[in-house]
């Protein structure tokens, strides 16, 4: 049902300032920017996933829930897309699933700078049953326009999408056993905190549980993103030309990988960014006389 990550959407107080932020953060141009039903967005498309920003324009239903939001909970991860084959397939499994989807809307979409179009078709869960998370599902019509790489060492791509759970039971049987993505790590902690990640695409759903998180004392949230990088050295002097502050590079919790925390830029949200380890080299192969 699910072939990876479409998107993440993330409100912003100022469309502007927000996708300053980004462009710096990314080392990217935008790839789409439109306004539409009270709403303004940007996007940015990398090589596995976009990310969207979102902010209120105007009057009307959609710009007063957006600004509802950013009044309660301010900036921050607001939804996670997950990318279909077949919306029509994935409707009737979410319906299977108890997951109450909306009916199926048929949108289109004009880029305000090229005057391009692009539609898709796309389905949202109950976010009452997927643990307070705004879960969309999404079929794109084609594909969309890539960013432009803007300065030295970009981004090249998200890594991990966190979701904190006040219920690890309730979250490894949603996303695993009823959305059907892959469990590559199920690890409890001594504190009683648990971590699971989730394959989706090439990149992961990392679910996280502390033990002060139970489910009578809060719910499943979106939290934070690690973006992936090819030179992190490079990266991190670029954020700091850029005014970022960022930590010192670590080593990552995977073997052979590279880490550091953005601590600044990022509009509110957690924010790593991850050197992957380098590929094994390959035998060499036996020629036999």
């Amino acid at each position: 049902m699910i072939s990876g990550v479409d998107h993440v959407v993330i409100l912003v107080e100022d469309i502007a300032a927000g996708t300053a932020a980004y462009r710096a953060l990314l080392g990217l141009a935008p790839a789409w920017q439109s306004t539409r039903d009270g709403a303004e967005t940007v996007l940015f498309t990398l090589a596995n996933s976009s990310v969207e920003l979102m902010a209120p324009a105007g009057a009307g239903p959609t710009a007063d829930r957006i600004r509802a939001v950013l009044a309660a909970q301010g900036e921050g991860l607001a939804s996670l897309c997950f990318k279909v084959a077949d919306i029509a397939a994935t409707h009737r499994r979410l319906e299977r699933l108890g997951l109450q989807p909306d009916a199926v809307a048929t949108v289109a979409s004009r880029d305000s700078l090229s005057g391009a179009t692009l539609s898709w078709q796309s389905t949202r869960a109950a976010a009452a049953l997927a643990g307070g998370v705004r879960l969309f599902f999404l079929e794109l019509a084609g594909a969309r326009p890539a960013s432009a790489s803007i300065a030295v060492a970009p981004i090249v791509g998200l890594d991990h999408v966190v979701i904190s759970t006040a219920d690890p039971e309730a979250a490894a049987a949603l996303y695993g056993a009823r959305l059907g993505l892959d469990m590559a790590l199920d690890r409890s902690h001594p504190d009683g905190g648990r971590l699971m990640f989730f394959r989706c695409g090439d990149l992961i759903v990392e679910v996280a549980h502390r033990a002060d998180k139970t489910p009578e004392k809060s719910r499943d949230r979106l939290y934070g993103v690690s973006w992936r990088v090819g030179d992190l050295d490079a990266t991190r002097t670029r954020l700091i030309e850029s005014g970022l502050e960022v930590s010192e590079i670590r080593p990552g919790r995977k073997s052979g990988t590279r880490v550091l925390t953005l601590r600044s830029g990022s509009c509110g949200i957690p924010t790593l960014l991850v050197q992957p380890s380098p590929p094994r080299p390959q035998a060499a192969a036996v020629t036999k006389p």
